[in-house]
């Protein structure tokens, strides 16, 4: 094992975990305001409403997955007698159904962010970069799951990487596990960890906004100002 593979699967995926943790204490403490995500809605709603269902749900999915797949040991899937061939066919479809929608809805949500150019110029360089390194971390998972998932490719990750991760988390590293790891892997880890790395610097914050307060908020009133108007104009007219 190389320095290099010490470096990409030891000591940079715990400087990434340690920026992800203190810097969004940091954000929190020092940028409450910032802390949601801008709202768009707006300035265009027809393409942000499909672009976001498709992303938001396909990407609660994915996520789901993930901890199935990489924090929960094969060991307890052989337990409850989920065989591989019932774990492949659940990551193939819904998976890959999952990963279908991420991808069109993140397509769409990023062209419509470069299109409209009020949207564009409410946009930061922190948006953009969010953005483009989500969507590569997406790109190059999907790419994996179709390239080895689907057609049967001999590398299981629930062995590989799955123990690795969990090793990293309880202060138990293997990084030999990573360094054989197929390239395609390697990569979607490491930009995995980049966006670690960059996410409390970005609109990505807003995904720990659980609108909780919402449940006990008093009902907001809006009148509409024309219908007043009449009422008005009206009320005028009869006393004439």
């Amino acid at each position: 094992m190389s320095n290099l593979d010490i470096f990409f699967w030891l000591v940079f995926p715990y400087i990434s975990l340690t920026i992800f943790v203190l810097g969004h204490i940091y954000r929190y403490n020092t940028d409450q305001f910032g802390w949601t995500a801008k709202s768009s809605q707006f300035l265009e709603q027809k393409r942000l409403r499909i672009g976001s269902t498709l992303f938001h749900y396909g990407i609660i999915f994915v996520f789901f997955g993930h901890v199935a797949g990489i924090l929960v040991p094969k060991a307890l899937f052989d337990f409850f007698g989920i065989t591989d061939d019932m774990y492949h066919f659940g990551a193939i479809w819904f998976g890959g159904a999952a990963g279908v929608a991420v991808v069109v809805g993140g397509f769409l949500l990023f062209l419509r962010r470069v299109s409209i150019k009020r949207i564009a110029k409410n946009s930061s360089v922190s948006d953009y970069v969010a953005l483009v390194t989500l969507g590569v971390v997406v790109l190059i998972g999907f790419t994996n799951t179709v390239g080895y998932t689907a057609t049967g490719g001999e590398f299981d990750y629930r062995v590989v990487i799955g123990p690795w991760m969990r090793g990293i988390l309880t202060f138990q590293p293997a990084p030999e596990l990573m360094a054989n790891a197929p390239i395609g892997f390697q990569l979607h880890v490491f930009t995995a960890f980049v966006l670690f790395a960059i996410w409390p610097f970005t609109r990505l914050v807003h995904v720990f906004s659980l609108p909780l307060k919402y449940l006990n908020r008093r009902y907001v009133v809006y009148r509409n100002q024309h219908t007043h108007d009449l009422s008005k104009l009206k009320k005028r007219k009869e006393f004439h």
